[in-house]
């Protein structure tokens, strides 16, 4: 059992445990779930606040018990609450779309007694490409859930839409698109698709999709068609700065300490490395270049240089004694990793 579960979870999986194994002792359940007797007990408390009456005997022959007579009431779940349900537990647990993970099981449980119309939208969430925040600050918009249903289900389908797209200005903009692949990252959604309108492949926030009406026609995707590595393609560009890093390791190393989003990696020389990409947040880059794991000099551009020396600077500053330390640990031009 993972020590990062929710109390909630681990009342679940206790629940599961006890209707499995009528009289089990609160030491199996201890065992089991990888805690201790106490919250066992606890669990089991929050369990009988909810409702569920569970039993318990002592001496050599008891343990925990459901009622007797007692059943589980059917799960009445609209189809946004299912779709807000499944969305919710994949961005705080990316994990559970895996069917050995507790908590994805226990979420295919609660999928499976739910009505078709309700259920196959919700398990369509399932299949996204996810991962989790990289860091990002400010709270994340979560799309409509029937909306982004409705895109997951053509991605399945290969079905496409029509959908209206708020722009950044407010301005609604319609267009036809083949839905390729809904995408996690950061805890955004995005809909990877290709654009009739604009005759061209299109990363959109699905959180601004404000309608999406299937369509007729249906589409064949690229071959070999990557969407998490098209996406991170995607974020790594378009935007205001361009950055220019180059890291004294090979490529292949830089890219197994970095995502994607975060650059494209091209060999320049034996053992070094050109990381090339866009941002409009260069003091949120600067923090993300700390995981590389070698020296590197920041080329461009001069809004990254001073977000990176600024936090240099501050690093210094949070180890340095009282006494003055800082002034003895070395200039910032010094620092590793900082700018040249």
């Amino acid at each position: 059992m993972s020590h990062d579960e929710s109390p909630a979870a681990r009342a679940l999986l206790l629940l599961e445990a006890v209707q499995a194994s009528p009289g089990i002792t609160a030491q199996r359940l201890a065992d089991r779930l990888g805690v201790t007797e106490r919250a066992v007990r606890r669990y089991v408390g929050t369990l009988r606040q909810a409702g569920v009456p569970i039993a318990s005997a002592r001496g050599p022959y008891g343990g925990y018990r459901i009622g007797r007579g007692y059943r589980i009431p059917p799960l009445m779940f609209t189809t946004a609450e299912a779709l807000g349900l499944v969305m919710a537990v994949l961005e705080g647990r990316h994990e559970a779309a895996a069917p050995d993970d507790p908590v994805g099981r226990a979420l295919g449980k609660i999928l499976r007694v739910l009505p078709d119309p309700v259920a196959a939208p919700a398990e369509a969430f399932r299949g996204v490409s996810a991962a989790g925040p990289d860091g990002g600050t400010g709270p994340v918009p979560r799309p409509d859930p029937e909306t982004a249903a409705v895109l997951v289900q053509a991605c399945a389908l290969r079905q496409r839409l029509r959908i209206r797209y708020r722009r950044r200005q407010d301005v609604p903009w319609d267009m036809e698109v083949d839905p390729w692949a809904v995408v996690v990252r950061d805890g955004r959604w995005y809909l990877l698709c290709w654009s009739h309108t604009r005759n061209a492949r299109r990363l959109l926030r699905i959180d601004r999709v404000t309608r999406a009406e299937p369509l007729a026609a249906t589409f064949t995707p690229p071959d070999g068609l990557d969407p998490a590595a098209t996406v991170d393609e995607h974020l790594a560009q378009g935007w205001r700065l361009e950055v220019e890093v180059v890291i004294d390791a090979p490529a292949a190393d830089v890219a197994s300490w970095i995502p994607r989003s975060l650059g494209r990696c091209e060999p320049v020389a034996p053992g070094r490395t050109r990381l090339l990409a866009t941002t409009d947040t260069p003091a949120w880059y600067a923090h993300q270049l700390t995981a590389l794991r070698a020296p590197f000099r920041i080329v461009g551009p001069p809004e990254l240089k001073e977000a990176a020396a600024e936090l240099a600077r501050r690093l210094l500053r949070s180890v340095a004694a009282e006494d003055g330390s800082a002034d003895r640990a070395g200039s910032v031009s010094d620092a590793p990793g900082a700018p040249a």
